[in-house]
């Protein structure tokens, strides 16, 4: 870049003045042209920006500009869990770059390539696939997601990634605790449903990588194949644990229109050719032979964590910490989730679970 060209970016959350230097220095292909940089649409969280030199394109990823609870948003887990599955069955962008000096941009971000795919987001997109690349879709989710939980996360070198004993009960007092740092307000919903979760904790079985926020506008299909995924998006919440709190979670996203709203702005009407959720739930447990028997308690659980994240991102609204569209919605998301879970948890098989 000479002196007479600046970098264009009007976002708060990146400086291109800085941010160009670190590039050039550590990004390879990068070959010193002035930078652009884009917020991508999509996301409620972690901030993400398409930057480009007129030729190349990278994607990089940042946290929120205000209130980060602590354990959250943290780009060095992203960055390690996707490097560590590169060479795996699961399907990741290739990771070029980690900086944690918070000089360059005020905080930690990595940098990845950008995949060519689509994101299916809304109903408008997923108005354009038949019945039968719905259900390839489907099934591809189902079987990206079994691939995350079958992966020998201490080949890949994450046998530290995470405390998989006592993962079930630490999440219900984790997520209790994020709501008392998060909370704009007294919801009491809030507190039973974490009393009967706590009183119905399950038995895990063994544990896997868990992705923790896995849903289908967080993956990106091949764009000339629906059958097939080109990138697992969004890895913010990875850990190791018990792989049906993603099942649940994404059973959540799948089935719930306001759930799909938190997530992408816009409600995914039901179209033919999608498997419903006991199709979703039988070809999963057909995939990983994992048994699903208490599957009530993690659905509970997705619908708990969600409206505690939810609640969080309409902390950071009111303080005037986001970015984008659709965030006055937020806060009054979360009550219609937390009474979700109670009623699913009252009518459970689980008998804890229904007080």
């Amino acid at each position: 870049m000479n002196n007479n060209e600046t970098p264009e970016s009007n976002d708060p959350g990146i400086d291109l003045l800085r941010v160009e230097p670190w590039f050039a220095a550590n990004i390879q292909g990068f070959g010193g042209s002035p930078l652009t940089a884009t917020l991508i649409a999509g996301g409620r969280s972690n901030l993400t920006y398409l930057l480009t030199d007129g030729e190349s394109e990278w994607v990089l990823r940042r946290p929120p500009l205000g209130h980060v609870l602590p354990t959250a948003h943290d780009m060095a887990r992203e960055y390690r869990v996707q490097h560590a599955l590169q060479n795996t069955a699961v399907p990741v962008p290739k990771i070029l770059g980690f900086c944690d000096d918070l000089e360059i941009n005020d905080a930690v971000f990595y940098v990845m390539e950008r995949v060519d795919g689509v994101i299916y987001r809304d109903a408008s997109s997923i108005a354009s696939l038949s019945p039968s690349d719905a259900k390839n879709v489907s099934h591809a989710l189902v079987n990206v997601l079994a691939d995350i939980h079958s992966v020998d996360y201490n080949a890949i070198g994450l046998s530290d990634f995470g405390r998989p004993d006592g993962y079930c009960e630490r999440q219900v007092r984790r997520w209790g605790e994020q709501w008392e740092r998060s909370k704009t307000r007294e919801i009491p919903a809030v507190d039973e449903v974490a009393r009967r979760l706590r009183n119905a904790l399950p038995v895990s079985g063994s544990p896997t990588i868990v992705h923790g926020d896995y849903r289908l506008d967080n993956t990106m299909m091949d764009p000339s194949d629906p059958s097939s995924i080109a990138a697992v998006l969004d890895w913010e919440m990875s850990t190791l644990g018990d792989p049906l709190t993603d099942l649940g979670l994404f059973l959540l996203y799948w089935g719930q229109a306001d759930a799909q709203v938190i997530a992408t702005g816009s409600a995914i009407g039901s179209q033919d050719g999608f498997l419903d959720h006991d199709a979703i739930v039988e070809a999963y447990a057909l995939k990983s032979g994992r048994s699903v028997d208490d599957l009530d308690w993690y659905e509970v659980f997705a619908a708990f964590k969600l409206a505690i994240i939810v609640e969080g991102i309409n902390a950071r609204f009111q303080m005037g910490k986001t970015l984008g569209d659709g965030f006055e919605a937020m806060g009054a998301l979360v009550a219609g989730l937390v009474d979700g879970a109670l009623e699913r948890a009252s009518h459970s098989t689980i008998a804890a679970l229904r007080g």
